[in-house]
C-alpha cells in the first residue's frame, strides 16, 4: 500500500509537467530531430480502370475518406531535415456502380462494377527545409493497398454473370506538404499525396477473359503528431 501511495503521488506530481509539454510554445530555433507518432484524416479520389481482352472497360474512379496513424523519425542538419515515415489507413474509398464503356464510346448499362479500397499505407523517405517551426517537405516511397473489385453482367431473364477479385497491390507514392511545430512536442501538418498502386491481372474462367485492373489515387490529408 505504501508503494502504491508513493507511486500515485509521483504520477500526480508529474502530470502538470507532462501537460505543460503539450501547451508550452516551441522554443526559438526549434530542432526537428526526434521520433514522432500521429493521427491523420483526409479525402482521396482515384482513377481505376478495368479492361478485358475484348476492348470493353469500366472506369471505377473511387473516392472517399481515409483515416489512420503514422510514425517516423527526423534528423536535422542545419536547415536540412531528412527522415523516414510509415503510415497505415482504413479506407472509405469506393464506387458502387459504373457503366461499361466500349472503345467506340458507346456504353452498356447492363454491366455493373464496384471498386473498394479496404486499406492503404506507405513507407516513405522525407526531405525538408526547416524555417524555425515551419517545415515544408517532399516525400516519396513505396505504397500499398488492399483493393476489391467486382463485375456483374445482366444477361436478361433474371440471369447474371458475376466475377470478383481481391488483391494486395504495391506501387509508389510521391507528395509534399508543410508541417508546423505548434509546441515543443505537438506538430500539425497538411499534405498532398499521389499514389500509383500498379495493376493486377486476373483470368475470368466463366467468360474466358483476361482482366486488367489498376488503381491510382490523389490524397489531401491533415495530421497531428506528438514529438518525443
Amino acid at each position: 500500500m505504501a508503494t502504491l501511495l508513493v507511486t500515485s503521488i509521483s504520477l500526480a506530481a508529474s502530470m502538470p509537467t507532462a501537460a505543460s509539454d503539450l501547451v508550452s510554445p516551441a522554443t526559438a530555433g526549434f530542432v526537428w530531430t526526434g521520433g514522432y507518432v500521429g493521427l491523420q484524416v483526409g479525402h482521396a479520389w482515384g482513377d481505376s480502370y478495368y479492361g478485358d481482352q475484348y476492348g470493353s472497360f469500366i472506369n471505377f474512379d473511387p473516392k472517399g475518406l481515409i483515416g489512420g496513424a503514422y510514425a517516423g523519425y527526423n534528423q536535422q542538419f542545419g536547415n536540412l531535415v531528412i527522415g523516414a515515415e510509415a503510415d497505415m489507413n482504413f479506407s472509405g474509398i469506393d464506387r458502387d456502380r459504373a457503366a461499361q464503356v466500349y472503345d467506340d464510346g458507346s456504353s452498356n448499362d447492363y454491366h455493373y462494377g464496384t471498386g473498394d479500397v479496404k486499406w492503404n499505407g506507405a513507407i516513405r523517405a522525407r526531405l525538408g527545409y526547416a524555417a524555425d517551426r515551419f517545415l515544408p517537405y517532399i516525400a516519396a516511397g513505396v505504397a500499398f493497398a488492399k483493393y476489391d473489385v467486382a463485375f456483374m453482367h445482366d444477361e436478361g431473364d433474371g440471369a447474371y454473370a458475376h466475377w470478383e477479385g481481391s488483391a494486395s497491390m504495391t506501387g509508389w507514392t510521391l507528395g509534399g506538404g508543410i508541417e508546423y511545430a505548434a509546441t515543443d512536442n505537438l506538430m500539425v501538418r497538411a499534405e498532398y499525396r499521389y499514389s500509383d498502386y500498379g495493376n493486377e491481372k486476373w483470368n475470368d474462367p466463366d467468360w474466358d477473359s483476361d482482366l486488367d485492373v489498376d488503381l491510382k489515387t490523389h490524397d489531401l490529408r491533415l495530421g497531428v503528431a506528438y514529438k518525443f
